[in-house]
């Protein structure tokens, strides 16, 4: 779709930029167009369309119309909504009552600097402008309607048409607008029959784009700095994948240190273990034997893991902590009620008072 367009020309390089060099041209309420950076629908744009009512000379009107087109037959009490019908999909012009009947004699050209679309990136929206790498002007194919208000005044109004994108433009948008790159399909446009073969896709790689400021979405954004590029945003400042990512380096490294602690911790303790045992005769020895088997062959030493450590460390926690809670024999002390229900009688039994009596 087109709906945001850069139209800065001079009325009369309109005409020019249309290639309607060789003929008359009368301009019709030309006081109403503004030059604008930034034109939207409902705006006054100057579009090129045929004279009829010239001598045949091959003259062209330069009409100032509004942007976004509003049919003839639409009620004289309605209110005009121009952002209805301010495009026209190419491919259905021939079936729409709207657009069929303005095929054969309502045909306009529109003249632009370059025309602005959005490309979508999930719930963000980034604008580019698109324009000739030479900077000539694009022309569009349009039509144009007449409609009369409920006062008598008469208004004019256009709709651009819109095509399937190039295989180029594709990534940006899946419309475009029709646009007529030379003489031959501006002539054909406006005064030929076989109109078919133009309403494609531009393909030549001469179109070009680059992104802009998103303050074009407001329409009274209009200065030069609407078609300023800017630089895109390629990544967030701090991104939530980066914040684990940070997390799981942390975690590593944390990890690796404490693995270093824990096989210093077990040479230490080895050193100290050999340096702590006696010496007695057989083991001065065994120096002497252990470095003769050392020229044949290199011994192996079984060194205890990280994990045997904190097992065998646990575990002698577990039996301190064990002995220091376990109470002493003689602290262990019987309630009267407690005594008076372990006394039992015979086979068990709860004894009675005469078994009590017999005894004494």
């Amino acid at each position: 779709m087109c709906g945001r367009a850069r139209c800065t020309l001079r009325a009369d390089d309109i005409p020019r930029a249309s290639h309607r060099n060789d003929g008359p041209v009368r301009h019709v309420h030309m006081d109403r167009y503004r030059p604008s950076y930034n034109v939207g629908p409902g705006m006054n744009l100057p579009v090129v369309r045929r004279d009829d009512g010239s001598n045949g000379d091959g003259g062209v009107v330069l009409h100032c119309m509004k942007w976004g087109l509003i049919p003839s037959f639409t009620k004289k009490t309605d209110k005009p909504d121009f952002y209805k019908m301010f495009n026209a999909r190419s491919e259905s012009v021939c079936e729409k009552a709207s657009f069929r009947r303005l095929l054969p004699k309502s045909r306009c050209l529109v003249a632009v600097e370059g025309f602005y679309e959005w490309k979508k990136d999930g719930s963000k929206k980034q604008p580019y402008y698109i324009h000739f790498k030479d900077g000539r002007p694009l022309v569009f194919a349009a039509l144009y309607d007449c409609w009369e208000n409920s006062e008598g005044e008469k208004l004019y109004t256009f709709t651009i048409l819109t095509t399937a994108s190039s295989s180029a433009f594709l990534w940006l948008h899946d419309r475009m607008p029709v646009i007529l790159g030379d003489k031959e399909s501006t002539d054909t446009w406006l005064n030929g029959t076989k109109i078919d073969t133009l309403l494609k896709p531009y393909e030549n790689p001469d179109l070009v784009w680059y992104p802009v400021t998103s303050a074009i979405g407001k329409l009274s954004f209009e200065g030069p700095e609407c078609v300023k590029e800017v630089p895109l945003k390629t990544q967030e400042k701090n991104p939530i994948s980066k914040f684990f990512s940070t997390r799981e380096v942390k975690r590593e490294q944390e990890s690796n240190m404490e693995k270093s602690l824990c096989d210093e911790s077990v040479q230490t303790n080895l050193l100290k273990n050999l340096k702590e045992e006696p010496n007695s005769p057989e083991d001065k020895e065994i120096p002497s034997l252990a470095s003769k088997e050392d020229n044949d062959s290199k011994s192996s030493v079984l060194v205890p893991t990280c994990e045997d450590v904190r097992k065998c460390q646990t575990k002698r926690d577990y039996e301190e902590f064990s002995a220091d809670t376990k109470p002493a024999k003689d602290e262990i002390e019987v309630s009267p009620a407690r005594k008076k229900g372990n006394i039992k009688g015979v086979a068990g039994k709860q004894p009675t008072l005469f078994a009590y009596f017999g005894k004494r």
